[in-house]
C-alpha cells in the first residue's frame, strides 16, 4: 500500500512539474514579446522626445484594478517640477508583477490615434515657430540694397554714424560715392558748424568741435594730426573741409609760441561723412591765416593760368608800408626764405605718417572727382609769410588738375587783406584800409570797386564779408551815439551791411543783438543762413555765443548755443579759432 501511494505521488509531482515547466515557457515567451514591444516603444518615445513630447505608460499591476498612465511634457520648457509624476510606484510596493519576476513591462494604454493627435498638435506649434524665425531671417538677409540705401540715406548724420557700426555691409554701403551723391542731392541734410583751433592748457589739442544745429548737440572729434598747428584757415568744399596753411612752434611743440615758429604750406582735407583725411598738394608759399574762397565750376571750365610776369614769379612780394619795388628785396631774402620753407616742408613730408589717421590716395580722389562731374576751385590770398610779414600774392587750386597755380597780386596800395568771400563768379576781398577788390575767376584779373558810402567802423575790429544767395554782406563794429538821447553813453554795436552790386552802395540792414566783445568774431554763411561765432574771456572764463540769422528776416538773430563748448578752453582759443559750415 505504501509503495502504491509513493508511486502515485511521484506521478502527480511529475505531472505538476510538467505543467509548471509549460507555464514557465509560456511566461518566458510572453516576457520576450514584451521586451521587444518595450524596445519599440522606447524608440518611439525617443522620437517623441525630439519633437518636444514624451509619452510613457506606467507598469501594469494585477492588484488595484486597471492601469495607471502618466504623460508629461519634456524638458523643452526647462522646468522639471511641471512634470506629472504618478504615485503608482508607491502604491505598487509589495505587489508582484504579472509578467515574470522584476519585469516592469511598459504598455501603451492610449486609445488608437490619441497619441498621434497629441504629437501633431505640438509639432504644428513648433513648426509654425520655426517658419516664423526662418521668415524673419530671410527678410533680414535678403533685403535689397536699394531699399537699404533708401532707408539709410534718410538718417541724420549722428544716426548714420551709429548705423555704420552695425555691420561691415552697412558701413561699405554708406561710404560709396553713389550713396554720398544721393545724400547730397536729397533733402535730408542739416547744417553743421565745425570749430577748429581749440587750445587747452597752452597746447593746441587739435580737437574739432562739431555742432548739429538742428539738434543743438555738440560732438567732439579727435584729430592728432592737427595737434600743435595753429593760425590756419578752413573752408567748406562740398562735403569736405580744407585746412590751409598755419604755423607750428619749433621750440615748444604743441604750444602757441610765435617766438620761433614754422609756417606751413601743406593742405589737408577732412571728410566728416567718412571721418577720413587726405593730403592735398602743398601751396607754393607758406601762409598763416590766408583768405580763402571756393568756386564751383563745370568740367569744361578753362584751366587757371597765371597772369604774372616773370619778375613777379620769383618770390612773394610783401607789403609793409609803401616800399618801392626797386628796393623791396635787394638781397633776395624772400628767395632764401622760400627755399628754406621748401626744404622744411620736404623734410617734414619725409617723416613717417602717423598711424592714427588713414590718408586716401590723391589719384583715387582725382578720378572720383572726374567721374562724378564735380569740380571746384580753391583760392588762397594774402595771409602772413614765413617772417610774419603780410603777403599780397595769391594761389588757386584746381581739383581736376590737382595742383596750385599762382594768380595776379592784389591791386597796388590795396593794403593788408583782412576778409574775403566768393559771391557769384567774383572773389571779393576787403582790406584793413577799407578798400574793396574783386577777382574775376573767368578772366583772371583783379577789379577795384569804389563803393559808397564806406560803412563806419571801429578800427580795432576788422570787418567780415559773407555771401548768401548771391547777396554780399559785411559785418562791422561801429559806435552808436546813444540813440539820440542826451547824456546817454555811447556803445559799440555790430551792424550788418549789404552791398548793392548794381549801384555799388552799402545799406544797413540789421543790428546784431550781442555786444561786440570778440574782436576776432567769425561769420560764415550757408544757403540762406548766416552763422556767427563769438568767443571772449571774462572773469577768468571763456564764453561763447553762437547766433544765426535768416536773410529773409534779417531783423531777427537767434541764439543756437551758448557756453557749451568753451568752458575747457584757454583764452588764446579766441584768436586761433576758425569755423566752417557744411550741410550733412
Amino acid at each position: 500500500m505504501f509503495s502504491e501511494r509513493l508511486g502515485a505521488n511521484e506521478t502527480r509531482c511529475q505531472q505538476d512539474f510538467h505543467g509548471l515547466s509549460v507555464s514557465k515557457r509560456l511566461v518566458r515567451s510572453v516576457s520576450q514579446k514584451l521586451r521587444k514591444k518595450n524596445n519599440r516603444s522606447s524608440e518611439e518615445d525617443d522620437d517623441d522626445d525630439v519633437n518636444g513630447v514624451s509619452l510613457k505608460c506606467l507598469t501594469l499591476y494585477g492588484r488595484g484594478g486597471g492601469c495607471k498612465v502618466g504623460a508629461y511634457i519634456s524638458d523643452e520648457f526647462g522646468d522639471s517640477s511641471n512634470r506629472r509624476r504618478s504615485s503608482s510606484g508607491e502604491e505598487g510596493k509589495g505587489y508582484k508583477p504579472v509578467c515574470g519576476p522584476q519585469d516592469s513591462a511598459v504598455v501603451d494604454c492610449f486609445s488608437y490615434g490619441v497619441r498621434d493627435r497629441f504629437w501633431r498638435r505640438h509639432h504644428r506649434k513648433n513648426s509654425e515657430l520655426d517658419e516664423l524665425i526662418i521668415t524673419n531671417n530671410k527678410m533680414h538677409i535678403f533685403l535689397p540694397d536699394d531699399i537699404l540705401e533708401m532707408c539709410l540715406v534718410r538718417l541724420p548724420l549722428t544716426s548714420l554714424m551709429n548705423a555704420r557700426l552695425v555691420c561691415k555691409k552697412w558701413r561699405s554701403l554708406t561710404t560709396t560715392p553713389r550713396f554720398l551723391q544721393m545724400r547730397r542731392e536729397g533733402l535730408y541734410q542739416n547744417p553743421w558748424l565745425f570749430l577748429f583751433g581749440a587750445v587747452k592748457d597752452g597746447f593746441c589739442s587739435g580737437e574739432i568741435h562739431a555742432l548739429d544745429v538742428s539738434q543743438n548737440q555738440w560732438h567732439r572729434i579727435d584729430s592728432s594730426f592737427l595737434r600743435g598747428r595753429f593760425l590756419f584757415s578752413v573752408a567748406g568744399v562740398q562735403d569736405d573741409i580744407f585746412i590751409v596753411g598755419g604755423c607750428s612752434s619749433l621750440t615748444n611743440f604743441g604750444k602757441v609760441d610765435r617766438s620761433s615758429f614754422k609756417t606751413h604750406r601743406g593742405v589737408l582735407s577732412f571728410s566728416p561723412l567718412t571721418k577720413s583725411w587726405r593730403k592735398i598738394p602743398s601751396m607754393k608759399y607758406g601762409r598763416s591765416l590766408p583768405i580763402l574762397g571756393v568756386f564751383e565750376v563745370s568740367l569744361d571750365f578753362p584751366s587757371c593760368q597765371s597772369h604774372q610776369s616773370r619778375q613777379d614769379r620769383r618770390f612773394p612780394r610783401s607789403r609793409i608800408g609803401g616800399v618801392s619795388d626797386v628796393y623791396e628785396d635787394p638781397h633776395k631774402l624772400s628767395m632764401r626764405r622760400h627755399c628754406r620753407s621748401t626744404f622744411n616742408e620736404t623734410e617734414a613730408s619725409s617723416l613717417p605718417s602717423r598711424k592714427a589717421h588713414k590718408f586716401l590716395r590723391q589719384k583715387s580722389d582725382l578720378s572720383s572727382s572726374k567721374s562724378s562731374g564735380r569740380r571746384f576751385l580753391l583760392i588762397a590770398v594774402g595771409g602772413l609769410g614765413s617772417w610774419d610779414d603780410p603777403l599780397d600774392s595769391g594761389e588757386i587750386y584746381d581739383s581736376v588738375s590737382n595742383k596750385w597755380t599762382e594768380i595776379p597780386r592784389l591791386p597796388f596800395d590795396f593794403g593788408v587783406a583782412c576778409s574775403g568771400v566768393v559771391c557769384g563768379k567774383m572773389f571779393y576781398v576787403y582790406s584793413e584800409t577799407d578798400k574793396l577788390a574783386a577777382y574775376d575767376v573767368e578772366r583772371g584779373f583783379w577789379i577795384t570797386i569804389q563803393a559808397t558810402p564806406i560803412p563806419p567802423r571801429v578800427h580795432e575790429y576788422y570787418p567780415k564779408l559773407v555771401s548768401s544767395n548771391g547777396r554780399l554782406f559785411m559785418l562791422s563794429v561801429s559806435w552808436c551815439e546813444g540813440d539820440g538821447q542826451i547824456g546817454r553813453r555811447n556803445k559799440a554795436v555790430r551792424k550788418l551791411w549789404e552791398l548793392d552790386l548794381m549801384y555799388l552802395t552799402w545799406t544797413e540792414v540789421s543790428v546784431h543783438p550781442d555786444a561786440p566783445m570778440d574782436w576776432n568774431a567769425v561769420f560764415v554763411a550757408d544757403k540762406n543762413m548766416i552763422f556767427g561765432v563769438e568767443m571772449f574771456k571774462i572773469f577768468g572764463q571763456v564764453l561763447d555765443f553762437f547766433t544765426v540769422c535768416d536773410v529773409s528776416d534779417m531783423a531777427n538773430w537767434n541764439h543756437i548755443s551758448r557756453n557749451h563748448v568753451t568752458h575747457e578752453l584757454d583764452g588764446s582759443s579766441c584768436a586761433t579759432k576758425s569755423v566752417a559750415v557744411l550741410h550733412l
